[in-house]
């Protein structure tokens, strides 16, 4: 049993080694393509999440700024919306963000899209943080009521200069009613 536990502790300390020896990504080295991000957008988790509403929201007819949204994720992050399926039970769909882009970006700029946040609980500890943003979405600014409620949970992480969005998964009160803790 010792054995099989300094072996499992080994396995851990080259996985690690290994690990340590891959690159990172950052603002100024291994994230090739991603375009530059205004540093207001990612000095803060505020600023963050703020910058990714503010990109997807707009009126009818007005393109996105997708290079701004770019500039937000990791290489690899993923979009994760997930819900009921029309044969019963829920799924998610896993976008790469070009994905989200290319097949949601259209219908938002078609139709129109306000979304806001309503309340935010984070959790943060060293460089990673999580949190549950919870939304309102409109098709105008002005919609009396929205047409969709849910919320979008964050994952971030700081490489010392800057915020970075690895996935954001989401689901709305389609699946149940959001619970009191994360209105506000």
């Amino acid at each position: 049993m010792i054995q099989r536990a300094q072996r499992y502790s080994l396995g851990l300390i080259v996985a690690g080694l290994s690990l340590a020896a891959q690159p990172l990504y950052s603002q100024t080295s291994g994230a090739e393509g991603v375009p530059p991000a205004d540093r207001a957008d990612v000095e803060s988790i505020d600023a963050i999440v703020l910058a990714v509403y503010d990109v997807i929201s707009g009126p009818a007819g007005e393109q996105r700024d997708w290079d701004r949204m770019r500039s937000l994720f990791a290489p690899g992050a993923r979009l994760i919306p997930s819900g009921p399926r029309q044969s019963g039970g829920f799924g998610h769909r896993m976008l790469p963000l070009e994905d989200y882009i290319s097949t949601s970006g259209p219908v938002l700029e078609q139709n129109g899209f306000f979304e806001v946040e309503i309340h935010r609980v984070t959790e943060e500890f060293g460089n990673i943080a999580h949190l549950f943003s919870t939304y309102e979405s409109r098709h105008k600014v002005d919609d009396p009521e929205p047409f969709v409620r849910g919320i979008n949970s964050f994952q971030l992480y700081h490489d010392g200069e800057r915020w970075w969005i690895l996935n954001i998964f989401w689901t709305d009160e389609r699946t149940a009613p959001i619970p009191p803790r994360y209105l506000p």
